[in-house]
């Protein structure tokens, strides 16, 4: 079924279009602008471009999704299959099934409303050029990534999201900026290289990069020792971009010095890449070598979700002096966990709610970096405890639309059922207490009782972060100094108003919402609840798609 019939050609233009056109558009964001287009303000016209670049590809991406057969989300759709490179068997092969439509939606949305936020909230730095360029450069990477069906390619695609990174944490991110570029760079950098000897293993040893004939094949023309050494290798890359523990390290560092828009997108979508990767990549290529490294993953994708939900909860603590935006950051390290345990289940149940998982983290995390964000252009910081002090800075009294929506996407982010976060946990954990045929049954059970116990650590980090943030803390009356307390009449109690008598100090407003925050937030808080409401839409996608790829390509 689609809902308007598209003709194969046109999809195709469709697909190619969402991963060059957002390289297009930044070669012209850096180019000088036509005169009749550079208005008074040639910074707005810039930003102004980047708004329409990413709007059109996220338009062709919606007619994509709605060109779509979702009579038949397993088959490859829009596909385009070019040879580039004869002498290495190297093509231009594009394609989409259920697995990569909804992160090319993803990508499409956030990207444009970090486009859209930017406009009337441009991170202190150099050239807005600059920034807009980088931006769409990053687009077109991390589209190309979910799109493209060549090994060689995919790598390319992977890497190309790096440099552009690299560069809006180096010059428009805050303290520590500097260190954090570097480290998010040295990481990610050294894991590539590891993972391109496995791509290039598996293509020297099998004779093809192509991903579709390689899944098909279901590592029936590797050894068994190869697609350990894959494993392995490509393995070790994809962990340190999802990331997993403890290749994590450069997380928190990379999300707390970026701009908002950074970490949005660094949240919302590159963490997706490497998750995406093991799906698209391991789980049908080398099946026998997956089975072997799985119950290693789930591990460490347990102690992922434990180690993050201690690690927020000690920052939440009053005294701590924690940082909101490195709170959400550890968030992630737990949140990507019970991804790569439903991958590491190796079942239709565990990797549905895996891919369910993703989506869900990149609408939750991304509206939660843009409410911090916000906080921290009005507060002048993201410390918790200044946040949270006795000094009238409860959200709920000084901007209450604000307060409301960090509460709902607090409370999206630790798993509430009937919002997005809920459905992709659950079936993680379902995944775990019957995973795939050959793995032991009890080492997994053990590892979702683990993932289970550390849902109930995110509620009180989350809850934590909402009472103090949202509510505020006053310091005892003992604590408070003498100038600070209504002094007592000597002769009986006064009237009100009476000399001598402090009225009640009024709390100081911030700026709630404002209307262009609202533009950007609230796609994002609309569909957590509805993929909460409704995930038989995401789970009709995916699950074919899962199926005929853990069967070896046959539906």
């Amino acid at each position: 079924m689609t809902v308007i019939d598209i003709s194969a050609s046109v999809m195709q233009f469709l697909l190619a279009f969402v991963v060059v056109a957002p390289l297009l558009g930044a070669v012209a964001a850096l180019l000088p602008a036509p005169p009749g287009l550079k208005g008074k303000n040639p910074d707005q016209a810039v930003l102004r471009h980047g708004v329409t670049v990413t709007g059109a590809v996220l338009i062709a991406t919606i007619v994509l999704a709605v060109g779509f057969d979702h009579d038949h989300p397993a088959t490859m759709q829009a596909t385009t299959d070019i040879s580039w490179i004869p002498a290495l068997d190297v093509r231009i092969h594009l394609g989409i099934d259920g697995i990569s439509l909804p992160l090319l939606l993803l990508t499409a949305l956030l990207t444009f409303l970090c486009a859209l936020y930017s406009y009337f909230k441009l991170p202190a730095g150099p050239s807005p050029k600059a920034f807009v360029a980088l931006v769409l450069v990053l687009e077109s990477g991390t589209l190309a990534t979910f799109a493209v069906l060549d090994l060689l390619l995919f790598f390319l695609a992977f890497e190309m999201v790096l440099i552009p990174m690299y560069f809006l944490i180096a010059r428009w991110g805050g303290g520590q900026r500097q260190a954090a570029a570097w480290k998010f760079i040295l990481y990610t950098l050294l894991g590539s290289v590891v993972m391109l000897l496995g791509i290039l293993l598996i293509g020297l040893k099998s004779g093809t990069f192509d991903m579709v004939a390689l899944a098909t094949d279901n590592g029936r023309g590797l050894t068994a020792s190869v697609q350990v050494i894959a494993v392995l290798a490509i393995g070790l890359g994809l962990a340190v971009k999802t990331p997993m523990w403890p290749l994590h390290s450069w997380l928190p560092d990379a999300h707390t010095a970026a701009p908002t828009v950074g970490s949005v997108l660094l949240a919302g979508v590159l963490l997706k890449m490497g998750t995406y990767g093991f799906v698209r990549i391991l789980l049908p290529i080398a099946p026998d070598g997956m089975r072997t490294f799985a119950p290693y993953l789930a591990a460490f994708a347990v102690v992922g979700i434990v180690y993050g939900s201690l690690a927020c909860l000690a920052l939440a603590r009053t005294g701590a002096k924690g940082d909101l935006k490195r709170l959400i950051a550890y968030s992630s390290v737990g949140h990507m966990g019970f991804v790569l345990l439903g991958i590491a289940t190796m079942t239709p149940t565990g990797v549905n709610g895996a891919l369910f998982a993703n989506i869900a983290h990149g609408l939750i995390t991304g509206l939660l970096f843009f409410l911090v964000g916000a906080i921290k252009d009005r507060y002048g910081t993201a410390d918790l405890d200044t946040l949270a002090g006795a000094t009238g800075a409860a959200l709920y009294g000084r901007a209450p639309r604000l307060g409301a929506l960090l509460a709902f996407a607090a409370i999206a982010s630790l798993g509430l059922p009937g919002l997005a976060g809920f459905w992709g946990e659950m079936l993680t954990l379902f995944g775990a207490y019957s995973p795939a045929e050959g793995l032991s049954r009890p080492a997994f059970r053990t590892y979702m009782a683990i993932g289970a116990f550390g849902t109930l650590l995110t509620a009180a980090y989350m809850l934590i972060v909402v009472r103090r943030v949202c509510m505020g803390e006053h310091a005892p009356h003992s604590r408070l100094s003498p100038d600070d307390r209504a002094p007592q009449a000597a002769d009986g109690p006064q009237p009100s108003g009476a000399a001598g008598v402090r009225p009640a100090a009024t709390t100081p407003q911030l700026a709630d919402i404002q209307t262009y925050e609202a533009a950007a937030w609230t796609p994002l808080a609309a569909l957590t609840v509805l993929a909460g409401l409704w995930p038989a839409v995401l789970l009709g996608l995916t699950d074919p798609a899962v199926q005929k790829l853990l069967a070896g390509g046959k539906s």
